[in-house]
């Protein structure tokens, strides 16, 4: 029992010191940890003072540098309002992508509409096909039915101008020369083209010359192979007869105007002038024995000419060999001197074949003959 007891007190003994040990431990923690505060708060002012001149420093450091700031802020601001643009035109607003419709075969107005609803634009060319009744519509496309492309492109349509000829026109009332000008146009590069025109037949009439009077076979007849149209064509009023006028003693002005006046072709011919003959007028001309002849006959008259020049002016006679036409065409003859303006010495009509024309005019004028607009021979006066 008494170890027992001896063993309980040196147990309790030493938990006491134990407590002592840790008290003292606690009490000189403390002590320090309120000694350590003590000296902060003691030197709290200086940190603020420190605290302050940091911030006085970082302030003066932002109000240096607020230019590059600011404009380092406006450079970004327009960067993005330029990448915010570029991304609507071409993201936003950009054409979308259609598929282009099949129009091929279609009329004209439905490939348009159809065009229209794709947000697309044609661009229309024209052409003869060989299949008749497809007149207006579409021969061809480009892009292809099928093929995808953007909205607001353009489509390339070939639009049928029906076949070449089906049948035969009307020509009566038209003029020959441009009925023949339309067929050779209408052919061109055909060897073998569906309407020939053979040679026309004329007769007096109260219609202007060259117009169609008659045609075989008529207007609406269907064309299945080459045919061969006959036509009738008016050589102008009054074509039958005209009275022959003196011309003995006329200018060469005077002849010229009734060249002018007269349904008569005039082959003037001259010589140098001689003896009491007068210098640039009508010495001779051809007569007939009845008081009216046929319009257009051929009637010889002779000219003096001036061995030298009259009044800076040389004598002479213009001469042309032409092709013979069915009927008076209109043609003028013009002079271009080598110093000033051009001007017209005649206006005439005249059937083709030989032409002759009086002339004075200065040296080294150049004289120009059109026949119908078109040059047909030229010569320059030496």
């Amino acid at each position: 029992m008494d170890d027992t007891e001896n063993t309980q007190t040196t147990e309790k003994s030493s938990k006491s010191e134990n407590f002592e040990n840790i008290k003292q431990k606690a009490k000189l923690f403390g002590k320090k940890a309120a000694k350590k505060m003590k000296e902060e708060v003691k030197d709290l002012p200086n940190r603020i003072k420190n605290i302050d001149i940091k911030v006085e420093d970082s302030y003066q450091t932002v109000k240096t540098n607020v230019p590059v700031m600011l404009f380092t802020c406006f450079v970004a601001l327009v960067i993005m309002a330029l990448s915010a643009t570029a991304i609507f035109f071409t993201v936003v607003k950009g054409p979308e992508k259609v598929l282009v419709p099949d129009v091929i075969g279609k009329p004209l107005e439905d490939a348009l509409l159809e065009l229209q609803v794709k947000e697309l634009y044609p661009k229309i060319n024209l052409r003869y096909s060989n299949t008749p009744g497809d007149e207006g519509k579409i021969l061809d496309q480009s892009p292809q039915a099928g093929s995808i492309t953007k909205g607001y492109s353009r489509v390339s349509l070939v639009v049928s101008r029906g076949v070449i000829v089906d049948k035969v026109d009307d020509y009566i009332g038209q003029k020959l020369d441009e009925v023949q000008l339309n067929i050779q146009t209408l052919f061109a590069g055909q060897t073998k083209p569906l309407i020939i025109l053979a040679k026309p037949e004329f007769k007096p009439d109260t219609s202007d010359a060259g117009t169609i009077l008659e045609q075989d076979p008529p207007a609406g007849t269907s064309i299945s192979e080459p045919v061969t149209v006959h036509l009738v064509v008016s050589r102008g009023p009054n074509f039958e007869n005209t009275r022959p006028p003196r011309l003995v003693g006329q200018t060469v002005n005077d002849l010229l105007q009734s060249i002018t006046r007269h349904k008569i072709i005039f082959d003037i011919s001259g010589h140098k002038a001689e003896n009491e003959e007068i210098p640039g007028t009508v010495v001779s001309q051809e007569e007939f024995d009845t008081e009216f002849i046929p319009n257009y006959t051929r009637m010889k008259v002779e000219m003096a000419l001036p061995k030298g020049t009259i009044d800076d002016n040389v004598y002479g006679i213009f001469e042309q060999k032409l092709q013979v036409y069915p009927y008076p065409v209109p043609m003028r003859l013009e002079a271009t001197p080598s110093e000033g303006d051009s001007y017209t010495i005649i206006n005439f009509s005249h059937p083709g074949g030989d032409l002759t024309i009086p002339y004075a005019v200065p040296k080294g004028t150049t004289l120009t003959l059109y026949v119908v607009d078109k040059s047909a021979g030229k010569k320059v006066v030496n």
